[in-house]
């Protein structure tokens, strides 16, 4: 299991989740709370007895479509929402719009078998902190939860290849002109905005920029406000597309 996700790194070798920006020291004291999401009662009920061993995560309800995962969302206010993409009435990823707005403090990570580039952005856009596709191991599920119950973002390795591909190809794609950075953003998030593209965690920018770690999750969370960002991983997004941080 990749630690971080470092200078645009894709993976480890065996295969693990990728974990983009992660947040040290947690000191959660109650249970990580889980909203699972699947149209398959089957693979529901197969979550549920794997998270059942863990004793820092609780599954709190379950839904079998998008729209009433809205539903169980706003009624249960789960820490994290574990959500397939292909569902009947409504997919995954339009609930997960409403799901940010009905319970913003929910972290939505997509598990599903679709490894179609265009879910995985669409997934990205709406709000998803994760983006895992179901041939992960069990323990990689309950690793992800945590993690991004921490702060993370996680993406399976084989997504975070397309998605570097996608990026280059974007970078390439646009003229030799230099897109100006948007000049709401202050010299000093300008430059928390590149550490956190690169996979720094909050500890790390702070000494680097010799600032506290309360400052440095203040500029993060003024730099996604101000950019309408929902998540680090958009942030990376947003800091390729600026070329703020140049893949090589």
């Amino acid at each position: 299991m990749a630690d971080s996700f470092g200078p645009m790194h894709v993976g480890d070798a065996d295969g693990g989740v990728v974990g983009m920006g992660p947040e040290v020291g947690s000191t959660r004291k109650e249970p990580i709370r889980v909203l699972v999401v699947d149209d398959h009662a089957l693979f529901r009920r197969g979550l549920e007895i794997v998270l059942a061993a863990e004793e820092d995560i609780q599954v709190v309800g379950e839904a079998g479509d998008g729209a009433e995962a809205v539903d169980k969302a706003a009624d249960l206010l789960p820490d994290i929402v574990l959500m397939d993409v292909r569902m009947p009435k409504r997919g995954g990823i339009e609930a997960c719009t409403s799901i940010k707005e009905v319970a913003p403090s929910a972290k939505i990570i997509m598990l599903t078998i679709s490894d179609e580039e265009a879910d995985l952005y669409d997934a990205i856009k709406a709000g998803a902190t994760g983006y895992l596709l179901k041939e992960i191991s069990t323990d990689e599920v309950a690793t992800a939860i945590r993690a991004v119950a921490d702060g993370q973002s996680q993406i399976s390795p084989s997504m975070a290849s397309k998605l570097l591909t996608e990026f280059k190809s974007m970078i390439q794609r646009t003229d030799e002109r230099r897109l100006v950075p948007a000049p709401r953003l202050t010299d000093r998030e300008l430059e928390v905005l590149k550490l956190v593209a690169t996979g720094m965690n909050n500890r790390d920018i702070a000494k680097q920029l010799f600032i506290s770690e309360n400052t440095v999750k203040n500029h993060v969370r003024n730099i996604l406000e101000k950019l309408q960002l929902h998540s680090r991983m958009e942030a990376v997004v947003y800091a390729m597309r600026e070329k703020i941080l140049e893949i090589r």
